[in-house]
């Protein structure tokens, strides 16, 4: 039974629209992208929904904490799961917040050091090799209660596709720009409406059955 580890942030947990702050919604598992994407690829996958609100690519967040980076959710994540055969990573949008002064560039070099860890010797041998799909975020949108957090967001989305795309193709995965095919939602920014789920999670499904048929 082929395996799918979909390695994300808030937008691969489930979070709704934030209208306020100290709540921890979610959406149910036949809203949820990854579960739309399971249902997708049929009863014979399972996924595996690796999704850590505040996540980031690569920087250890002072509010959030530490163990917001990436780098060591990825590890943490590749040793307990598996053996997989697809890994789908959709991070950066938590690497646009202010506080981490980001560029296009710096965002970018967080997913890379993603790529590396997973094509890695040490974690392609212990799953006997497996797919990766690199997918670009959707832009931010500076509106709603998180607009402060987000400061200049929507500049730098504007060449982020480009530079993942890019990313890509220079270590040989695979690639999604989500943004062609969903936005975020009007009422925060960030995060996705129900029917942006669907449509993600039926796009994901397409580009996992791409890389292993």
């Amino acid at each position: 039974m082929p395996t799918l580890l979909a390695v994300g942030d808030s937008n691969t947990h489930g979070t709704p629209p934030l209208t306020q702050r100290g709540v921890a919604l979610r959406y149910g598992p036949d809203v949820r992208w990854p579960s739309v994407t399971g249902a997708a690829l049929g009863p014979d996958w399972t996924v595996v929904e690796e999704g850590l609100p505040g996540r980031t690519a690569q920087c250890d967040d002072p509010v959030m904490g530490a163990f917001m980076n990436g780098q060591v959710g990825l590890r943490i994540a590749l040793q307990s799961h598996g053996p997989i055969d697809v890994l789908s990573i959709m991070l950066g949008t938590n690497d646009a917040k202010t506080r981490f002064a980001p560029t296009p560039q710096r965002v970018t070099a967080g997913m890379a050091g993603l790529l590396d860890i997973a094509l890695s010797d040490e974690m392609q041998s212990r799953h006997g090799g497996f797919a990766i799909l690199l997918i670009c975020p959707p832009a931010v949108v500076e509106t709603g209660i998180l607009a402060g957090e987000f400061m200049g967001a929507a500049r730098l989305f504007r060449d982020l596709p480009a530079s993942y795309a890019a990313l890509a193709k220079g270590r040989g995965v695979g690639f999604l720009d989500a943004g062609r095919i969903i936005a975020v939602s009007g009422t925060d920014g960030v995060h996705f409406e129900p029917d942006a789920h669907l449509a993600l999670g039926q796009a994901i499904a397409g580009a996992v059955r791409s890389l292993v048929d």
